[in-house]
């Protein structure tokens, strides 16, 4: 089950994430999401667990902890949603000059 956490401090690591899910049983995946151009934390971050009833125990214990002074939001993670691309002959098309 993938499991989103969100409202992390910009200071938080992926082993920070793994050792506090690994608390509630086996992670096989953290990801935590980066921004391109500075290269820090967005804030959120992804986790995977294989055994639902331990992903579930994870976030039932999980949502509302403060961590690094910030109140987490833990849930389970939705499907990805499908964006239009950009169409034209412009490879930018919100890009104006």
């Amino acid at each position: 089950m993938k499991i989103y956490k969100g409202n992390l401090s910009f200071e938080n690591t992926e082993s920070d994430l793994q050792d506090l899910f690994e608390q509630h049983g086996k992670v096989s995946e953290v990801a935590l999401m980066m921004d391109r151009m500075t290269g820090k934390s967005r804030g959120f971050a992804f986790v995977t667990m294989n055994d639902n009833a331990e992903a579930g125990a994870a976030m039932t214990a999980l949502n509302g902890k403060e961590l690094a002074g910030r109140t987490l939001t833990v849930n389970e993670a939705r499907a990805r949603e499908e964006r239009p691309r950009p169409s034209g002959n412009r490879p930018y098309a919100g890009f104006r000059r």
